[in-house]
Parts: C-alpha cells; sequence; structure tokens
C-alpha cells in the first residue's frame, strides 16, 4: 500500500488510501484562511449534488434508490447507537457485561499514548515468565524489536509493556501503534521519536502480504536502534511462519499459576485460609492456564474470603453449560438453546417463530440426503433426527434449569405498559459459554443449517433481531472468526441495507472484546480496498460507534479516504463522520479530535480545490447534525459540556460561512442558539464562540454576520424568546453591546430550517 502518513499527523493524501502508521491528533490552533466576504462564496468552492449518472434511466433510477437504502441504513444504526450507547462506550466488567464481554479496556489496545498509571496497575503483579522473558528482552536489546507469540490470554500484552520498562526505565514514555499498521512504512513515518517505547498488540497482519518484507523490517530495526526506541509486538501463534518477522518472534508462556498465585499472595493482605480450602486453592490454581484468571482469585481471596475465590476458580456457570450439554439434550431442546443464543431477550412470540424457522432449516437439510457428521462422542447417530415440530412455553421450565429465566419489559422505544415476556440467561455469561460448547460438540451438520438460518434473520429480522444476531455472531466469532468472516460476514457486507448494518453491528460488537478488536478492524480494511462499493459503504457504517472510538485516528483517515470515492460511498463516508461526533458527545476527548480533524482537513485543502469543497460539504452536515436521542444540534450539547469546544466549532462555522453553504451555515448556528437559549450556564461558551469567529474574520466579514443573523433569527422556527439575547452575546462580546440589525444592501441569506439535515443526513 502507497505510503500516505502525513505530516503533523494531518489528514491522509486524499489520492491514496491512508497507510498503517498511528500519526499524533491533528492539532492546528490558528483559524484556517478565509474568504474576504461573507456575502460572496469563493470562486470554485461549490456545494455540488449528486454525481453526474449514465442517461440510461435504469442507472439514474439505481444511485438514488441506493443512496435511500443507505439512510435507511444509518437510520438504523443511529438508534443501535442510541439504544446501547451506554455499552459501546462504558468501561463494564466482563462477568455482567450487557453483552457477554467486557468493554476492550486492556492497556495499550487503543492506539495513544499509554497512561503510566494504567501502566503501574496493569504490572502490580506481573512475574516475568522465565526463560521466554530473558530471550524476548536480549532479542529486544539487539534488534530494537520483538514479537511475542502465544495463545490468547497467555499475558502477552503485560509481557509487552514489563519488557519496554525493563529495556528503558520505569519513566519511559510508551505508546500504543495500531494492529493495522503496516510495519515497512513505519520505517518511513514520522511516528517514531527517539527514545521511547511502542506496543502493537494483537498484530494481524497488512492488507497485502507482501508489505513485510524482510529489507523493510531491517528497515525499521535499524531506525529503532539509532533512535535508542523499542517496539514489541504481540501476535497469534502462526506469525512467526512468516519469514520477515521469523528471527525476531520469542515463544511466549504464562508464568507458573501456583508461582504467581503465591507472588500475587505476598503482594496482598494475608488472609488465613483452612487448609482443606488452601489445598482446593492450590489444586484448581494449577488447573488456570491465563495469568488474569490466577491474579483475580488472588485479589478475591484478599478481599471476600477463600469459599469466594473458590467460586471464582470453579466457574459454575462453565460446569452448569456443560453439564447440560453432556446430557445428550434432544434434539428440540438443543435447537431451541441454540436460537437463544443468538436471539437472547427479544419477545417470547418471536422466539417461537423462529425457533420454528430453525428447525425447518435443519429438516430441509437432513431430506437433502447430506450424511451429518457424528455425535460429539464418535457414535454414528444421527445428530438431529427427530426434531419437534411444537415449542412449548413451559417446556422451558424442564429444559435449561439454572440456565435460562424470563422476565417482562418493554420493547425499544416502548413504554412498561406494553412490555412482553422475554426469555434470557440467568447470566450474561451462559450466553457466551453455550455458543462456544455449541462450536466444540457439534459441526456441520448444525452449523449448516444455523448459518443459512442466521442469514435469513440478517436479511429479515426487524432491528432489535438483528441486532440479538449481530451480537451472538460476534460471541461466535471468538471461536469460529475465519468461519464468521467468510461465511456471514463478507456475505452480508455486500448484500441489502438489513444484511450490511447487520454487518457493521457485529463488528461494533467484536470491538468490545480486547483479541477481536484488532481482527474487526482488519476485516474492515480490507472491505475498503477494492472490494466494491457496496462493502465501502459498509465499512463506513462499522468504523463509527466502538470501533471508531478504540482506532480514532484509522476511522478518522479512512473516513476521509472514503469521502473522495463514488458519490455513494462519499455520501455514506460524510454520514458515517457525522455519527462519529453524534456518538462521541459523552467523550470529550474524542468529540475534539473529530472537530480538530475537520479543521485541519479545512486548513490544509487549497482554496477552490475539490478537497476544500468535500471538506465543507462533511462540516456543513457537522454543524447540521442533531443528537442522537433528542433534536438538539450536536453543536450545542458540546458548547454545554465539553471545554474548549467553541474556537474549534468557531473555525468550521467561519469556513462554511465563508462557503457557498452559508445558508446552512446561519441556520446550524440559528437552531444552537434556540436550544441554548434557556441556560444561562452556556453564555461564557456562546461570548468565547463568538470572540473565536470575530478573530478568525475580516472586518468586512464581522460586519456581514451581524447583519444577517438577527435577520435570520426573525424566522418563526427561531423567533424564540431568549434567542436574540444570546445572539447579541456572541456578536457584541467585544464590542460591548449587541450589534443591532441593519438594512443590508446584499440579499438575505435563507433562513428556511433544514428538517432533513438533522442527524448530519446528506443532500
Amino acid at each position: 500500500m502507497p505510503d500516505a502518513s502525513v505530516p503533523d499527523g494531518g489528514p491522509p493524501d486524499a489520492e491514496n488510501p491512508p497507510g498503517g502508521t498511528d500519526p499524533a491528533p491533528p492539532a492546528p490552533d490558528e483559524a484556517s484562511a478565509t474568504p474576504d466576504d461573507l456575502d460572496h462564496a469563493p470562486a470554485g468552492e461549490t456545494d455540488p449534488g449528486p454525481a453526474p449518472v449514465r442517461d440510461a434511466g435504469h442507472e439514474r433510477r439505481k444511485a438514488p434508490d441506493e443512496r435511500e437504502e443507505d439512510e435507511r441504513g444509518y437510520d438504523d444504526l443511529s438508534q443501535v447507537h442510541q439504544l446501547v450507547n451506554n455499552n459501546f462506550y462504558g468501561v463494564v466488567d466482563a462477568s455482567s457485561a450487557a453483552f457477554g464481554f467486557g468493554a476492550a479496556s486492556s492497556v495499550g489496545l487503543s492506539p495513544g499514548t499509554i497512561d503510566p498509571g494504567r501502566t503501574d496497575r496493569a504490572l502490580r503483579f506481573h512475574l516475568p515468565p522465565r526463560p521466554c522473558f530473558d530471550e524476548a528482552r536480549r532479542k529486544l536489546l539487539d534488534h530494537g524489536l520483538v514479537v511475542l507469540t502465544g495463545p490468547e490470554g497467555c499475558g502477552r500484552g503485560a509481557g509487552s509493556l514489563a519488557l519496554l520498562r525493563a529495556v528503558l526505565g520505569r519513566g519511559a514514555r510508551l505508546r500504543s501503534l495500531s494492529p493495522a499498521n503496516a510495519l515497512a512504512d513505519l520505517a518511513r513515518s514520522r511516528d517514531l521519536k527517539a527514545g521511547q517505547g511502542y506496543v502493537i498488540l494483537d498484530y494481524v497482519g497488512e492488507l497485502h502480504v507482501e508489505a513485510v518484507q524482510a529489507y523493510g523490517i531491517g528497515r525499521l530495526s535499524e531506525k529503532l536502534l539509532r533512535q535508542g526506541s523499542y517496539l514489541v509486538i504481540t501476535a497469534g501463534e502462526t506469525t512467526h511462519r512468516r519469514l520477515a518477522l521469523r528471527d525476531h518472534c520469542v515463544p511466549w508462556q504464562a508464568p507458573d499459576p501456583v508461582e504467581l498465585f503465591e507472588h500475587c499472595r505476598n503482594k496482598l493482605p494475608r488472609v488465613r485460609v483452612e487448609p482443606d480450602a488452601e489445598q482446593e486453592l492450590l489444586r484448581r490454581i494449577g488447573e488456570q492456564r491465563r495469568p488474569a484468571d490466577v491474579v483475580a482469585a488472588a485479589v478475591t481471596l484478599s478481599e471476600e474470603g477463600a469459599e469466594r475465590a473458590l467460586d471464582t476458580l470453579r466457574d459454575r456457570y462453565r460446569e452448569r453449560v456443560r453439564e447440560w450439554f453432556g446430557q445428550q439434550p434432544a434434539a428440540d431442546d438443543l435447537l431451541a438453546l441454540a436460537a437463544l443464543a443468538f436471539l437472547e431477550g427479544i419477545p417470547e412470540r418471536v422466539l417461537e417463530r423462529e425457533c420454528a424457522a430453525l428447525a425447518a432449516h435443519v429438516r430441509t437439510f437432513e431430506l437433502s440426503g447430506e450424511q451429518p457428521v457424528a455425535e460429539s462422542d464418535g457414535s454414528t447417530t444421527t445428530l438431529l433426527s427427530g426434531t419437534a415440530h411444537h415449542q412449548s412455553r413451559a417446556r422451558w421450565r424442564e429444559r435449561a434449569v439454572g440456565l435460562v429465566t424470563t422476565e417482562h419489559r418493554p420493547g425499544p422505544g416502548k413504554d412498561a405498559g406494553r412490555s412482553e415476556r422475554r426469555l434470557v440467561f440467568t447470566s450474561p455469561r451462559i450466553r457466551e459459554l453455550v455458543i462456544a460448547e455449541l462450536h466444540e460438540l457439534y459441526g456441520y451438520a448444525l452449523w449448516y443449517p444455523m448459518r443459512r438460518w442466521l442469514s435469513e434473520l440478517a436479511l429479515l429480522g426487524d432491528l432489535e433481531t438483528r441486532t440479538e444476531v449481530a451480537r451472538g455472531v460476534a460471541l461466535l466469532a471468538r471461536h469460529a472468526l475465519v468461519e464468521v468472516d467468510e461465511n456471514l460476514l463478507k456475505v452480508w457486507s455486500d448484500g441489502i441495507t438489513s444484511q450490511r448494518v447487520t454487518a457493521a453491528i457485529t463488528l461494533q460488537f467484536m470491538s468490545t472484546s480486547e483479541h477481536l478488536a484488532p481482527q474487526a478492524l482488519n476485516i474492515v480494511l480490507n472491505w475498503t480496498d477494492n472490494n466494491g462499493p457496496g462493502r465501502a459503504v459498509t465499512a463506513a457504517m462499522a468504523l463509527t460507534g466502538n470501533l471508531g472510538s478504540l482506532y480514532r485516528m484509522e476511522a478518522l483517515n479512512w473516513l476521509w479516504f472514503l469521502t473522495h470515492r463514488g458519490e455513494r460511498i462519499a455520501v455514506a463516508a460524510r454520514r458515517s463522520l457525522v455519527l462519529l461526533l453524534q456518538s462521541a458527545e459523552q467523550d470529550p476527548e474524542r468529540a475534539l479530535l473529530t472537530l480538530r480533524y475537520v479543521r485541519t482537513v479545512l486548513s490544509k485543502a487549497a482554496p477552490g480545490s475539490q478537497e476544500r469543497s468535500i471538506a465543507l460539504r462533511t462540516t456543513a452536515q457537522l454543524l447540521e447534525a442533531a443528537r442522537l436521542d433528542a433534536p438538539e444540534p450536536v453543536a450545542a450539547a458540546l458548547l454545554r459540556t465539553v471545554p474548549d469546544s467553541a474556537r474549534h466549532l468557531a473555525a468550521l462555522w467561519t469556513d462554511v460561512l465563508h462557503s457557498s453553504s452559508r445558508s446552512r451555515a446561519v441556520a446550524a448556528l440559528c437552531r444552537t442558539l434556540v436550544h441554548l437559549r434557556e441556560d444561562p450556564s452556556v453564555t461564557d461558551a456562546v461570548r468565547e464562540l463568538g470572540d473565536a469567529m470575530r478573530e478568525a474574520m475580516t472586518p468586512r466579514q464581522w460586519e456581514a454576520l451581524c447583519r444577517h443573523l438577527p435577520i435570520a433569527l426573525r424566522h418563526p422556527d427561531y423567533a424564540v424568546p431568549g434567542t436574540r439575547e444570546l445572539a447579541q452575546v456572541l456578536l457584541g462580546t467585544l464590542r460591548g453591546r449587541a450589534a443591532g440589525p441593519r438594512r443590508s444592501a446584499t440579499p438575505v441569506i435563507p433562513t428556511a430550517s433544514s428538517p432533513s439535515a438533522q442527524g448530519g443526513r446528506a443532500k
């Protein structure tokens, strides 16, 4: 892939896709250049409509129809982000996460500077495994980089941080790079600074296999050594087969669990443990393979006692699920539990219908004449012969005792008076365990009809059903990533709108798992790489939400690149950029990064260029966007809650006010003032907004705004008590008085509201 890294962390070259480097956030503090007069748009900066299409009637209809379908997809996606916003962006405990697994919270997983305090906490109980730690340290000192390979959960992440501290010292600056980085491109980039430590966690490779060659890795090693910097990469066990990296790999092993347990106990307050309990503790500790589980047991022992620590190690939920499957459940019970694993929490009446549909797919498979695989114990009986034709609600009391329960709750957007009975697992962890057992015990005879059933749900299901399907498929990806990618995601990503939205939501759920997140990013980036407009639009959808939050610069760079593709893809990319800002409302740092990024794009684009025209259209949509859960503009919410947002919004507003989209900018400014008029606490932010806008304008431009804004506020949609007074704060901050309206010799700016623009909808 061409090297498209941008000096100073700016946006990528529009002519080439962004490279794998992890640029620093854009940080221009100066207002971008503006034309001389608000009343006249600069030459070449038009607000073009859709790209021309072929003369054929079919082609003329096809593009608008596709964009309308994409628009409906974004409406669905916005609803999902609104409904699960707390789960996407909040840090939750894995044992009680609503999605069956916790938020991606490993230190260094999200690219950027690693907080020293988080590193201290991550390494509090770290015990260097011997001899692999010593071997990795030698390779790191000799070559400037090392690759730690091994199975998931063996402690590679903590080991990478410990290695960098061992080489650079406790006070060293550590930074995480994106797992999609092109290693060969790092040697040519300006991202590597002297005397720093870098990690790439769960490296998954690049879009092109030939991108990593021994020569490129050699140059990277030389640059790291020359600068006194070090890079540690963690990857799966197969990475050592890659010739370019083979000499840099060290197979990583977890420390002895009993030794690690005693190491943790020595750092924690000691508690008295009965001999029998201690003996069982040590026996169960010896069975653990994940250092994180050993540490968790030691902490639980210190804080809650031996019995609670034993409960943690016994994993009663796992034992309960394995016991249920060990009883060789009947076909109708098995299919019902399998259906619930992918449709937990939907209304019972819908679940019954879909259970029947799954049974029909299984019967169709059996009648097709294909030979089903044998039972998991090696017997030759048919896997699912005798599938039941009837689902009894009372049967659940006997079918999955201790695994499933019922509760009444309303559907999305409905009041409590319209609640319905829904089947749910007794613990969120059970859902993942059931899917793991299904994958471990049953083969093609179950999973072929299951995949057809899931694809049917992705095609025809309502949004609530498809969201649960996406949740379940994301859990399945933990155990069958290649199967999920090849047989489900790849097909859905180029399907109709409902399928593409389901694929995008699945990747959002995958990104909440620390080990699936890099894989989800890699899948998305592959879809942007010459795989057709359908998959490119799906990629744009997927780069919002949690995936866009975790890999912020990667998402912004690729979405900006997609705004330069065909009109359909460009419209989707702009919508995704808006959705990134809408979903970042609860994350001030990410909201500011998005504003700064677009501000950088505008400042670097040449006047009159296509680049600037695209940037202005995108900026206008950002300023018009409404919050996900309210009609209030996002700009108003940011001014109210995010310090320092005023100066960035001012720069964006100033640029759009001086373009052909000035009427949209004035309308967005009026709507923002309307929604802020009753909040006295926001006066200072509005004054700061006005100061920054006047600073960026010429006197003539400022006078034009002072004339036009009061006129625009006479429109019935904006003539609300309190709005004019707030506008006076905006316009009169540096004069010491409000700028009164004067009759202008220039045409009045159109002030009609634009409901279709709310939520960032493109026209």
